[in-house]
């Protein structure tokens, strides 16, 4: 996969004490997708985009029905993002896992924007009080 700017996105998918379908790898791909937009800052170096996701059962020892995990790596350059979920539906996890990493991809991002933003003003401001 790739992004709309050319960065490569690679997609590992693991799966603990269960099959791995191609439902199940083909939903987590989309969903991953769905992060595309905050992406825009990763990358620059090497222009790939890691993402290492590890989905389960937690155990067999559960009386009530089972417990899925979803775990979601990030990782490009230097940065490294983590999100993980615990629920009894399995895409309910993922769900809630990709929520979580999506969330600290965008407050990376507005922080980002925010420091261009006022660079951008100190600059403006260094241009006009330098016509005095």
């Amino acid at each position: 996969m790739t992004t709309k700017e050319g960065k490569n996105i690679v997609v590992k998918i693991k799966a603990t004490n269960m099959n791995l379908t191609p439902a199940i790898e083909n939903y987590v791909r989309v969903k991953l997708m769905l992060l595309e937009k905050s992406l825009i800052f990763f990358g620059k170096e090497s222009g790939e985009l890691i993402f290492e996701v590890e989905i389960g059962k937690t155990t067999h020892h559960h009386h009530k029905g089972e417990v899925f995990r979803a775990e979601i790596n990030f990782n490009s350059d230097s940065t490294h993002f983590r999100s993980e979920a615990v629920k009894e539906d399995l895409y309910a996890a993922i769900d809630e896992a990709k929520d979580e990493m999506q969330g600290d991809l965008r407050k990376l991002k507005s922080k980002k924007f925010s420091l261009m933003r006022e660079g951008g003003a100190r600059l403006k401001k260094l241009l006009w009080f330098g016509r005095e």
